[in-house]
């Protein structure tokens, strides 16, 4: 890469760190005027849906239901959208935006963690040492009295870890969207296909299927979805244009920004536990970072 391609590339990894960091602040926006669980959901796959849909048809691409594709679309559908949002949005009204990022961030260490299970990875001291780092960067954060300003928050803090194990169990057992001969925006285009029937069908037998209204809540999740959209689509550009490896360093902003965003917009603080959980993290992260030819998953915090 030339120096001004390795220049964009970086401005480009700070720009999606920054635009995926806002999807916990704008949630708690969201649940903060009234919206509530799986009636979140149906509207996050229903405009993510469409934005994905007006994608494919910029790029001249068409959708394939066929027996190899239909599997991969389940997967994705199952493990990188719909169990992670339902996780996320029924802890969100119960937890800080900044504890939700700091959390999302384990995702890395349960993806090894599930690599090392499924005997898909080597284990090696350096990544069994990240690994320990992020079971203690939980830990910490759970410890009553250090990171939660309530006790009663421990449940929900249990409940908002699904994310990262879905969006690790996912990245296992996915595995190469080009094995069934689709684009990676068709692999997420087919999973919303999935999710949006479902999450209807869950938010009226929940009772939280609101309509949509102006207003901040609706506006905060417009934003989010289309935000989250955009930044996936130039994650996929910059894995191929600066690699793997460099892209999922991604995964390092995303949290600081929720965290930056979250004091910002939203006023929240963090005392010296959930800081100190916030950097065992990192350097878990830092130590289970995927091997140079390991391949991330494209569609993540859609």
């Amino acid at each position: 890469m030339s120096r001004c391609d390795r220049a964009l590339a970086f401005v480009a990894l700070i720009l999606f760190g920054a635009g995926w960091g806002l999807s916990a602040p704008l949630l708690k926006i969201v649940v903060g005027e009234g919206y509530r669980g799986f009636g979140i959901l149906f509207w996050q796959h229903l405009v993510g849906a469409a934005i994905i849909f007006g994608l494919l048809r910029l790029r001249g691409l068409g959708l394939p239901f066929g027996p190899r594709a239909l599997p991969i679309y389940g997967a994705i559908a199952a493990f990188g959208i719909f169990l992670p949002s339902a996780a996320t949005v029924h802890a969100a009204p119960h937890l800080p935006a900044g504890v939700l990022s700091v959390i999302v961030s384990m995702t890395p260490v349960m993806a090894f963690a599930i690599a090392l299970a499924l005997g898909r990875d080597r284990p090696s001291v350096p990544r069994l040492a990240g690994l320990g780092l992020g079971v203690g960067g939980i830990a910490l954060m759970a410890l009553p009295g250090s990171s939660l300003p309530d006790a009663a928050m421990l449940p929900f803090v249990l409940l908002a870890i699904l994310t990262p194990l879905s969006y690790g169990i996912e990245s296992n057992v996915v595995g190469s969207y080009s094995a069934a001969g689709l684009d990676p925006v068709q692999a997420v285009g087919g999973a919303y296909v999935l999710c949006v029937p479902v999450g209807l069908a869950l938010a009226l037998a929940e009772g939280t299927l609101a309509a949509p209204a102006a207003g901040v809540g609706f506006g905060a999740l417009l934003i989010a979805v289309f935000v989250n959209s955009l930044v996936y689509a130039g994650y996929v550009w910059l894995v191929g244009r600066a690699g793997a490896v460099f892209a999922a360093q991604v995964a390092y902003l995303v949290t600081a920004f929720g965290l930056i965003w979250s004091m910002s917009l939203l006023g929240e603080r963090y005392g010296v536990g959930l800081w100190a959980a916030f950097a065992v993290l990192f350097a878990g992260m830092a130590l289970v970072q995927p091997r140079p030819r390991a391949a991330p998953s494209a569609e993540r915090d859609l």
